[in-house]
């Protein structure tokens, strides 16, 4: 589906190529934005194992700023920096009531994680403009796609839901990186850690509204299609969390599981070699939000005479 909408969208650009060049310099402009948005995140610590469940009391902030360059009437392109979290919470998202969410409840997985963005996206507006800024739609629908970097770094919370961290010579209420611990074994299986510098292909849609001459609101969605499984620090097997290098990774790497007498017929399920999440599927984020954007009113050159 990713891309699917990428090459269509960049089909769209090309053949748009003609109207690029007939589209005059003097009604080209720029615009800055900035974005307050909501952040959420499909993966493995979510209420179902599904890519489509999340859970809305997960929701985080984001911020960003951008520059938008108009090309065409219908075509423009975008850079933008973000900030914002992810979370996510077995505890709170999975049934313990329900047999196939029970699992998760009892794996007490926990993590937030800080991701900053860097994407450049092309925008293809569904309305198009052929005159100058002044004289644009007041009402623009628009679809997008392009390419980001971003860095992330997934952290777990010592004593979350009550399973005190004291035993593996933690402070309950500290958050630790976990990338550095290998907590599914990386840094003894020769796997390695995962990097914590990503790629993801941003894409969505979203509308602009045309406040005044100057400033224009617009209301957008974007997924963040991933190539990891760690945003969440949880992908493959259990190790054997007796069997890692320090308190820290034994503590995340499964000896923050619910208490053996809560867990009934889990009373065995991080043992080595038992599923801890689901490897096959990537890791997703979704941006929705509100963007300010004031245009850069173009200096109009006049015409020279002889």
């Amino acid at each position: 589906m990713t891309l699917t909408l990428t090459l269509v969208l960049a089909l769209v650009l090309v053949t748009n190529q003609a109207s690029a060049q007939q589209f005059s310099k003097r009604k080209q402009y720029n615009s800055v934005g900035l974005s307050l948005n909501a952040m959420n995140y499909f993966g493995d610590v979510v209420p179902k194992p599904s890519i489509t469940s999340l859970r809305f009391a997960a929701t985080r902030p984001n911020i960003g700023l951008s520059f938008t360059r108009r090309f065409a009437p219908r075509i423009s392109a975008r850079a933008a920096l973000s900030y914002g979290r992810i979370t996510g919470d077995d505890f709170k998202a999975a049934d313990d009531t329900d047999p196939d969410a029970k699992y998760r409840y009892n794996r007490n997985m926990s993590f937030r994680n800080d991701i900053v963005e860097f994407s450049a996206v092309g925008i293809f507006d569904l309305i198009e403009n052929r005159n100058n800024y002044l004289k644009r739609p007041d009402f623009v629908p628009y679809v997008f796609a392009g390419v980001a970097v971003y860095h992330h770094n997934p952290k777990g919370l010592v004593g979350a839901n009550g399973v005190t961290g004291s035993g593996f010579g933690l402070n309950d209420g500290d958050w630790v990186a976990l990338q550095p611990l290998g907590t599914e074994g990386q840094r003894l299986n020769g796997d390695g850690a995962y990097t914590l510098w990503q790629f993801s292909i941003p894409f969505g849609g979203g509308v602009r509204y045309k406040l005044n001459k100057s400033f224009d609101l617009g209301l957008e969605i974007g997924w963040r299609k991933t190539f990891t499984d760690y945003l969440d620090d949880v992908s493959g097997n259990y190790y054997g969390y007796r069997a890692l290098e320090s308190g820290a990774a034994q503590y995340f790497g499964g000896g923050n599981v619910k208490n053996p007498a809560d867990r009934g017929e889990f009373a065995n399920f991080n043992a080595p070699g038992s599923m801890r999440g689901k490897s096959n599927e990537k890791d997703w984020y979704i941006v929705t939000g509100l963007t300010l954007n004031y245009i850069l009113a173009p200096r109009i050159k006049s015409p020279k005479f002889r």
